[in-house]
């Protein structure tokens, strides 16, 4: 056997002079078991932690899986809700314009009603006035207002007044 200072030319001694007397080779067996024990035990705790990590990352990816699911079934819900609104927005919005015309119609009226409220003179009440045979021509509601004063106009020629 060769000696533990790394002298292999027969004159096992050790730095004190003293002789080296190699161990057992009971005792060696025993450390070499020993140590493979340990490098077994060590082993076997870093393949605990590693399957520990690995359960670990696999609950994570499952807990983010689930929040993936729920987030695009809220995703879906919101944008169907959008849809939704959206189009009955648009719907809304017709009716806005709808009623906007009627009201700048309503106001045409109004206003033709005003003017000739204040009308007292025969060509006024005969409709030959140049603006209100414009109205009647783009609003046909005016009409209802010229007959009235066609009916109005005959009865003051009728009875005098």
């Amino acid at each position: 056997m060769a000696s533990i200072s790394g002298n292999s030319s027969g004159s096992d001694q050790s730095r004190g002079g003293a002789t080296y007397s190699p161990p057992e080779d009971g005792l060696i067996d025993q450390k070499k078991r020993k140590r493979m024990e340990s490098n077994r035990e060590s082993a076997r705790r870093s393949r605990m932690r590693k399957q520990k990590y690995i359960d670990d990352l696999m609950a994570e990816s499952s807990g983010i899986k689930s929040d993936t699911e729920q987030i695009q079934s809220t995703i879906t819900v919101t944008m169907q809700r959008f849809v939704e609104i959206e189009a009955e927005n648009s719907v809304l919005r017709a009716q806005v314009s709808e009623l906007q015309q009627r009201l700048d119609s309503l106001t045409g009226i109004l206003n033709s009603i005003n003017a000739n409220a204040n009308c007292t003179t025969p060509q006024c009440l005969s409709g030959t006035s140049g603006l209100f045979e414009v109205e009647v021509m783009e609003n046909p509601w005016n009409m209802m207002f010229v007959n009235q004063q066609a009916i109005m106009a005959s009865a003051i020629d009728m009875f005098g007044y």
